[in-house]
């Protein structure tokens, strides 16, 4: 039992409808999914029913959190070969509907609530049909976004916003209720599904849209800090996370993170655990040889220099939610579109924007990542939760972030579990990454001249100290671009502390007190 539940989200209207669940006696998964549905509402730049889902959910007195997997599967006309012979070497980032795999949002919320949900769909759904045809007012971070998709046939009502002007979107609040109504086959087989099989011809065919896509899948786990830490397995690059913090653990450390000696070490392990990701990370990998080597790969690092690694180097559409109950039960939670409004496709007899996730296949022949029908591509979602030896929850964390996600959730995590420092303070504290080129998603495949990006505030230590050790890094400007990170941790005694990334302007940790 712990003394309040809580809902870290980017917006407050969505974490106070997450609360209000809770405090009707809902609990936290019935709260992610009311939050998760009015996300798609207010904030489409950053995720949607076209999008995706991963989710933690951590039981009381379970050992092992369920792992949910709702990522989309690629349409039964996924053709590589065609993409090759038009030219292609990588998959198309944007305005490509092949880009598109079935969105799997929809389906994780069903997949939620028939396991763990104790209130009707309908109910859970209402709040976000209420915001989208009564109106909100337009964050700052979404009127900003508008601007992306200037022109973007489907984007009308998104473009030339203010900040606080209200925005309807009657035609998203349908595609909710038909999902109320309908419950998943209101969506996939109804008026959006059938839009989209007439946009993919041939891409997409019904029985891709009748198939779920959302499985209960076995999380990944290792030991670091004193504690177990869980993160979703491949597709999933969550193992990147959990490879760097078992590297981490085996180093000297400092305690103070504005020690340069911090920064190095664990952009060191960052740089280890994921120099191999493009032929490692598919769907259905099996990675448990790279956790075996944390030692390995760890007895690389120096302390005075920068680790020669075969690396292949020749923001974000995502939004993160950390939810506690007051029971106990936590929810590592995450949807997506990719970048922001995913392809820049809308499916047009609901509005609903589309994601771009199958830009992480690849166009190799006979890559296990290669893109073809049916397939998951490599996802960047990384929702993560930390245990202690008795199985007790310690920690709920996430981030939005592309490519840069694991290497923000690793930060926080040594923060709080190595560094003693308090959630609010992990959140807060700037950040480094690794160079993720200009779509946020090439940190292992692209050609750069910097390694690392420092975000503006942090200490002028890191910057010297990287350098003298060989590090190629620059200072690039605080926000987004680092990631909206939510952290909830629960003490030994129960207490609960969340906190929301001031980086999303609007982020709120909303509690409900038992």
């Amino acid at each position: 039992m712990v003394d309040q539940g809580v809902v870290c989200s980017v917006d407050p209207l969505v974490s106070g409808i997450g609360r209000e669940v809770l405090a009707n006696g809902g609990n936290a998964v019935d709260a992610a999914i009311a939050a998760g549905a009015a996300l798609t509402v207010v904030a489409p730049h950053l995720c949607g029913l076209g999008g995706d889902l991963f989710a933690l959910v951590h039981v009381p007195g379970e050992a092992t959190p369920a792992y949910l997997n709702a990522s989309g599967r690629a349409g039964s006309g996924a053709d590589p070969e065609g993409l090759r012979a038009e030219g292609h070497t990588a998959m198309p980032f944007r305005g490509d509907l092949r880009s598109t795999t079935v969105p799997g949002c929809v389906d994780g919320w069903f997949a939620l609530h028939e396991r763990y949900g104790t209130r009707p769909m309908a109910e859970l759904l209402a709040p976000a049909v209420k915001l989208a045809s009564g109106g909100w007012p337009a964050t700052a971070m979404l009127a900003k976004a508008g601007a992306m998709v200037e022109g973007v046939e489907g984007a009308e009502d998104l473009v030339g916003l203010e900040a606080g002007a209200t925005v309807t979107r009657e035609r998203t609040a349908a595609a909710l209720r038909a999902i109320a109504e309908g419950g998943r086959d209101g969506f996939y087989l109804g008026d959006f599904g059938q839009g989209l099989i007439e946009m993919g011809k041939g891409l997409f065919s019904e029985a891709d849209l009748a198939a779920s896509q959302a499985d209960w899948e076995e999380p990944l786990s290792v030991e670091a800090f004193g504690h177990r830490v869980w993160a979703a397995a491949p597709n999933s690059q969550g193992y990147l996370l959990l490879l760097a913090l078992a590297i981490a653990d085996r180093l000297d450390l400092p305690v103070d993170a504005g020690d340069p000696l911090w920064a190095h070490y664990l952009v060191e392990a960052a740089r280890q655990a994921g120099y191999d990701r493009p032929e490692r990370l598919f769907e259905g990998a099996d990675v448990s040889d790279l956790l075996a080597a944390a030692v390995e790969r760890a007895a690389r690092i120096e302390p005075d220099r920068r680790a020669e690694v075969p690396v292949h180097q020749a923001a974000g559409g995502t939004t993160y939610m950390a939810v506690l109950d007051g029971n106990g039960m936590g929810v590592s939670y995450i949807q997506s579109n990719a970048a922001g409004f995913g392809t820049w496709l809308f499916e047009p007899r609901t509005g609903i924007g589309l994601q771009n996730r199958g830009t992480g296949f690849n166009l190799a022949v006979g890559h296990p990542a290669e893109f073809g029908p049916g397939k998951r591509p490599p996802h960047t979602l990384v929702p993560a939760l930390v245990t202690r030896p008795d199985g007790s929850l310690r920690l709920v964390a996430g981030t939005m972030g592309g490519d840069s996600q694991p290497q923000i959730v690793s930060q926080l995590i040594a923060r709080v579990l190595h560094g003693g420092e308090s959630v609010e303070a992990a959140v807060a504290a700037p950040r480094w990454r690794l160079h993720p080129g200009e779509t946020g998603f090439g940190t292992w495949t692209g050609v750069y001249d910097i390694d690392v990006e420092l975000e503006a505030g942090a200490p002028e230590a890191w910057s010297a100290g990287l350098a003298e050790r060989g590090h190629a890094a620059v200072w690039a400007a605080a926000g987004s671009g680092f990631g909206h990170a939510h952290l909830i941790e629960v003490d030994e005694n129960g207490h609960v502390e969340g906190a929301a990334d001031p980086r999303a302007e609007t982020g709120q940790a909303a509690y409900a007190p038992n």
